[in-house]
């Protein structure tokens, strides 16, 4: 055990000698990285012990039905909407879905970015209000530099706008557990940023927390900047600052998408959030349930500002530490970051809200993008609003091939975004086109063999079918007593083997009885 801990301590020697000798990162930063290494190898994770978890009462999980509305004057709501700032968490790029720069910058809806909105929203809540509410942006060292330009154009808008960067941290190199950067790797392959429970930190070391202190701000609203049902609730400020709650955390209820997003629990009398990868293997499935862990984090959260600083300075916000294994050209790295919502155990009267579904529209990716361009949602002052017309209150689980991960590939595929307000699910799967004022309704699968190009036509109405260019054929032998001239020596390519039998048996089928024979597509 001596010899082991003795292992250790040269580890964090060398690593912090490395570390003292780069000069790309501030003095706060490389204690913060170094703090965070020494609780990482001391192994301080705090195991669960999973029988004294507890499910929170709705004192702790407030259902959102049974919080007090706002005040309606105006003056009041004024006075309460003065102690908010909004902050997004600004720090990804827009890579896995084909993109350059900062993922806030994709075009979402009408031409307006996911960043237009979000000043547009807030630009709305000031002028309506007379209230000033400023935007923070916190950036990465990736996505800085393209901000700051972006941000320029909002420069006459009625909205203060601030930006900083989280800390910038140097991914340590597996094989001797020294800084990648140390080794040459001196781009920005050679560091990372610590997730976002650096917020806290970040924050407070660039300036801006004294700042908001210092123009009587109570309170931040933090959320994702891809979150489009991530806006500014007056209901619930105002709850927070009645009932003196340091920290607030919004869930939703779980559906099966949901499965692995962390949960609220209460543990030896605080409420803490339980991610999946703190839960015993044994457990895993019991964590998965909707029946007993019914909600989960959407990372909307509601925190003090007088509560951070006292934590930080305190060094009292030790987040659970999670390890992310890399690969940066063949050599095996490790990045330590920690999570915002980890953050909830460490404050004073933490709770959580448990909010409607609509507050968690998070678009990851052009299903997303689907979604939010259909006619399911309209855009009022920024804010995208849900159809009253749709009756199922869940939205429609979409999935789209490889063919379509990309923007530009997505929105090349689509002559216009379909009418999807009835629809159930959506599986495309292949070189799938879409022609223009297209309706799916219940459940559709549209499937296209490899290295063929199946095109839905303009105005067709898919409802509960599944569409193949096998399908397709078929509708265009229906009137037809020979296969199509086109289609005779390509046939056996485009289909398999079985549907071929069953076209020659279709095919001998009298004409004016062909009609009654076209294919169910369930």
């Amino acid at each position: 055990m001596a010899t082991t801990a003795v292992s250790v301590d040269e580890k964090l020697d060398k690593l912090r000698a490395e570390v003292a000798k780069l000069d790309q990162i501030s003095e706060n930063e490389k204690s913060g990285f170094i703090s965070l290494v020494s609780r990482y190898l001391s192994g301080e994770a705090e195991q669960i012990e999973w029988s004294k978890i507890q499910t929170p009462t709705d004192e702790v999980v407030v259902p959102y039905d049974t919080v007090a509305s706002p005040p309606e004057d105006l003056e009041e709501t004024k006075k309460l909407l003065d102690k908010l700032v909004v902050l997004k968490l600004n720090g990804g790029l827009g890579t896995t879905m084909g993109c350059t720069g900062p993922k806030s910058v994709i075009e979402v809806r009408n031409g307006f970015t996911f960043l237009d909105l979000i000043v547009i929203q807030i630009e709305s809540l000031n002028k309506k209000y007379g209230c000033n509410v400023p935007l923070l942006l916190m950036n990465s060292f990736n996505t800085h530099d393209d901000t700051q330009k972006i941000v320029e154009k909002y420069s006459n808008s009625n909205i203060e706008i601030h930006t900083f960067n989280q800390s910038q941290y140097p991914r340590i190199v597996t094989e001797d557990f020294l800084p990648l950067p140390s080794k040459g790797k001196s781009g920005k392959d050679g560091w990372y940023p610590p997730g976002h429970g650096d917020v806290f930190p970040s924050l407070n070391n660039s300036g801006k927390l004294d700042i908001l202190l210092a123009q009587g701000k109570e309170y931040v609203f933090v959320a994702n900047s891809d979150n489009l049902g991530a806006i500014v609730d007056i209901k619930i400020l105002n709850h927070l600052i009645n009932n003196q709650n340091e920290y607030c955390m919004e869930v939703t209820p779980k559906t099966l998408a949901d499965v692995k997003g962390g949960t609220l629990i209460s543990y030896e009398g605080r409420v803490q959030l339980l991610e999946i990868a703190q839960v015993p293997d044994e457990h895993v499935n019991e964590f998965k349930s909707i029946e007993k862990f019914k909600i989960f984090n959407t990372n909307n959260l509601w925190v003090n500002l007088k509560a951070i600083k006292r934590l930080v300075e305190a060094e009292a916000l030790k987040m659970e530490i999670i390890p992310n294994p890399k690969e940066v050209d063949g050599v095996k790295v490790l990045q330590l970051e920690t999570a915002a919502g980890a953050a909830i155990r460490f404050f004073d009267k933490a709770i959580g809200i448990n909010v409607p579904r609509s507050r968690f529209l998070p678009v990851k990716a052009t299903s997303d993008l689907l979604l939010v361009q259909s006619d399911l949602y309209t855009l009022v002052d920024g804010f995208v609003i849900r159809n009253p017309s749709r009756a199922n209150p869940a939205n429609p689980s979409i999935e789209l091939g490889p063919e379509f991960k990309k923007v530009a590939n997505f929105l090349a595929r689509f002559k216009s975004i379909p009418s999807i307000v009835e629809l159930d699910s959506l599986k495309v799967s292949g070189d799938v086109w879409f022609g223009s004022g297209i309706t799916l309704k219940g459940k559709v699968t549209i499937i296209a063999k490899p290295g063929v190009k199946l095109e839905i036509p303009d105005g067709d109405v898919l409802e509960n079918k599944v569409m193949s260019m096998a399908l397709r054929i078929f509708k265009q032998c229906l009137s037809s007593p020979v296969f199509p001239k086109d289609m005779s020596q390509e046939l056996p390519s485009l289909i398999t083997p079985t549907e071929l039998y069953i076209f020659v048996i279709f095919m001998c089928i009298p004409i004016p009885l062909r009609g009654s024979c076209e294919p169910a597509r369930e």
